[in-house]
Formats: C-alpha cells, sequence, structure tokens
C-alpha cells in the first residue's frame, strides 16, 4: 500500500477528499444541480414525485417497522433472513471468547461478507440445508458466506475457525469457493473470479497495514483494536469509514488512480468542470460505506457510541437507484437506457448513481417531516434499511417481471 506521505501536498489533498463523504455529496450534488436544470445527458429529475417516493417508502417503513424501531441498515439484517437468528447462533459459538474477540470475529464476517456482496445475478440461489429454504440475491449472498465464515473457510487454523487471516484469505481456492457458494453450471453465480480476487486481494492487503489489521496475524478483525485503541465511549461513523477506506482501498482492481493510489468506487463523468487533478472524479465508496454500516453494531456491542451517521451517504446500488427510477423521481432522456448493459464507468451508470445519492437525501428529509422526526431519531441508516432499499425491492417487483432493475450493469462482483 503506497503511504500517502510519499505523494505531494497536492496529491496527498486530493487523494484525502476524495474519501470522504463530503467529496461524494459534492460532486453528486454538482452532477444533480445540473440534471435539474436539464444538462445531463441521460437523466432529468422530476421533483414533482418526491412526496409519491417518500409516502411509497412511508408505507413499506409501516408495514416492516409498525414501531418505527428501526434498526441501522447493514449486513446484519440479512443474517437474520428466513427469520432464522443466525447472529445469536454464532453468539453461541462465540460464548467462551472475550468481548473484543467476539467483535474481532463479528468484523471478520462482516467484512468478507460485504466485500462478496455485489449483485448474485437473477439465476443463482443459495439452499440452506439446516432449515431447506432458498434464498437469492442479497440474501443468498449473506446465508451463503456465514455458512462458509462458520466452517473455517477463511481460517488457515482449524483451532480457530471462526476467523478470517491472511493466508486463509490467500489460499481460499475456487473449489472451496463455489462448493460453499453453491455454484455449479445449474446455479451460476455473477463475478465468481472477481469474488474470489477479492478475497486473494483482501488477504495481500492485510500484510501492507499491521497497525490496521496486527502484525502476528493479520486480520480484518484485528481493526476493532485499531478503533478501540484509545478506549474512547464514542467514535464518529466518519472515523470508521476513513478506516475502511484506508485499509481497504487496494484490494479493488483497474480502478482510477492518483500517483499509484488505488481511489477504489471512483469514477469520471464529463459534465464536471476539468479544473485540476481529480475534478472530474465522483466518488460513491458504496462497498466501503455498506462495510461502514456493516461494523457498527459489533462496536455498539463493546459499549460505543456512534456518532455522526448522517455524515455518511446513502448507497447508490440498485435497489435504492431502482427506487428514484421507478418512482418518476428520474427520468431517462433516452430509451437505450432500459435496453442497453452497461459498465459501472459508463456514464449513464455513474449518473444514475450520483442522482440517487442526492435523491436519498431528499426522501430522507420528506419523510421524516411527514412523520414529525429529526436526523436522530430517523437517521439515515435507518430510512435506508426501513426504508428505500426494501421499498426499492418492492416496487420492482410491481414495475416488472422478477422484480429486476430498471437499468442493467455489467457486473464483476466487485461494485454493486
Amino acid at each position: 500500500m503506497k503511504g500517502l506521505e510519499q505523494l505531494s501536498d497536492a496529491e496527498q489533498t486530493v487523494i484525502q477528499y476524495l474519501r470522504s463523504t463530503q467529496a461524494i455529496r459534492d460532486r453528486c450534488g454538482t452532477l444533480f444541480d445540473l440534471a435539474s436544470q436539464d444538462q445531463l445527458d441521460h437523466f432529468r429529475c422530476d421533483l414533482t414525485q418526491l412526496d409519491f417516493a417518500a409516502d411509497y417508502v412511508i408505507r413499506v417503513i409501516q408495514s416492516d417497522y409498525p414501531d418505527l424501531k428501526i434498526p441501522f441498515h447493514s449486513r446484519w439484517r440479512h443474517f437474520e433472513a428466513g427469520g432464522v437468528a443466525r447472529s445469536a447462533m454464532l453468539d453461541q459459538l462465540l460464548a467462551n471468547q472475550s468481548p473484543l474477540e467476539r467483535a474481532r470475529a463479528k468484523f471478520d464476517l462482516a467484512i468478507t461478507s460485504v466485500l462478496l456482496d455485489a449483485g448474485a445475478g437473477a439465476d443463482w440461489h443459495y439452499r440452506e440445508a439446516e432449515i431447506g429454504k432458498i434464498f437469492q440475491r442479497s440474501e443468498g449472498l449473506a446465508v451463503a458466506s456465514f455458512h462458509l465464515f462458520k466452517d473455517g473457510g477463511f481460517s488457515s487454523d482449524p483451532a480457530h475457525p471462526f476467523q478470517a487471516d491472511v493466508i486463509g484469505l490467500q489460499n481460499l481456492s475456487e473449489s472451496k469457493f463455489t462448493e460453499g457458494f453453491q455454484v455449479n453450471k445449474d446455479n451460476p453465480l455473477v463475478g465468481v473470479e472477481g469474488r474470489l480476487t477479492l478475497m486473494h486481494q483482501l488477504g495481500k492487503v492485510l500484510h501492507t497495514a499491521p497497525e490496521l489489521f496486527g502484525a502476528e496475524t493479520p486480520r480484518p478483525g484485528n481493526l476493532v483494536d485499531y478503533l478501540t485503541q484509545e478506549s474512547q465511549q464514542q467514535t464518529s461513523a466518519h472515523t470508521v469509514f476513513e478506516a475502511v477506506l484506508a485499509g481497504f482501498s487496494e484490494i479493488w482492481s483497474g480502478r482510477q488512480t492518483i500517483a499509484g493510489v488505488n481511489l477504489g468506487d471512483v469514477w469520471v463523468h464529463s459534465a464536471l468542470p476539468n479544473q485540476g487533478l481529480g475534478f472530474q472524479l465522483v466518488p460513491f465508496h458504496k462497498l466501503s460505506q455498506w462495510l461502514t454500516y456493516s461494523l457498527l453494531e459489533p462496536l455498539q456491542e463493546l459499549g460505543i457510541t456512534i456518532t455522526d451517521l448522517d455524515r455518511l451517504t446513502g448507497l447508490p446500488e440498485y435497489r435504492n437507484g431502482g427506487l428514484c427510477f421507478d418512482s418518476g423521481l428520474l427520468q431517462p432522456k433516452h430509451n437505450d437506457i432500459l435496453t442497453t448493459t452497461y459498465s459501472p464507468d459508463s456514464e449513464v451508470i455513474v449518473e444514475w448513481r450520483a442522482l440517487t445519492v442526492i435523491l436519498l437525501d431528499r426522501i430522507a428529509d420528506c419523510i421524516r417531516k411527514k412523520l414529525n422526526l429529526d436526523q436522530q431519531t430517523l437517521p439515515l441508516a435507518k430510512v435506508l434499511e426501513g426504508g428505500t432499499w426494501a421499498a426499492g425491492r418492492q416496487i420492482a417487483k410491481e414495475k416488472r417481471s422478477g422484480g429486476v432493475p430498471p437499468i442493467q450493469i455489467i457486473s464483476d462482483g466487485t461494485v454493486f
């Protein structure tokens, strides 16, 4: 991992900025302003549909959480798919461990599972033998990765199966992975090679930052020790996000770089003014923020209060983006958008994602006003869970057979 201290002051400043949620909102906000003036090539915004979108999400929230006691939007919700208390199962397996080691194990599980949570495709499923139920998409990926973790699939030490360590990750074979995810010719999973490469890359980066992941047996879960080293009773969600970006940015392949530093989920859009280094780059850090949301609960279990939740942004992926599209907030400016499959670096996808980020903030504000709540009682992390993600899935089912997203994306298993 190339240290920022080796770069020029200008390069350091740009990289640090692009690794902030402020940069996400700034750059997405610029594209949103252009869309509001009908100056983008692919989408226009119709904010007259904001009430409809907010009311639709509120109906979903009230159906699933009538008491409005909504948990955070995180991977831990997916581990409860089908009403099975898998988190409680993990707690039983870790019952003899210290609170700190339990948190490390949960970080190991959440980090590997989230990094494997790119779109599964419509044809893949996972059958959980213990209960005989079949799960698809994000829930299926969560359940599959949970069992692979529980069975020691990411550990190199049979005596300590409930961990992901540097050797276990680098030695994860395609056969073990496909067996764990039940992949075969009749049950194809999108992006197997990309997902496996991501686990190998994760193993590699653990060596490069001992201050984050430990020196003796590097593990993703040792990030707990880094985040709690000063024994503070509270931490900012953005501090967790910064640690995630510092630790994992190098695992993404084929991304934009500045002076050899991998920027991660950051893409070019030509409508942004080209005023110097990095000015036309739009950061999203979707999986990194999804991971951040998923690391907060293990920290809370250690008694740490999480602050600044709403500094994180909404997640620009196809369920939230689909809600914005299907509710009429976003309107395509040419028919090719609905008939072409796009790669993540396409400006169609960059626009769709950028406008989604800002619209999620607008939807959240509208929901709070309608429910007479504030950001403290209904933070964005709960609006997403309650929420926009579920509403995006539901409205997709109403609009299209199989509930497929409105816009098709070529996935390599590492972006969405």
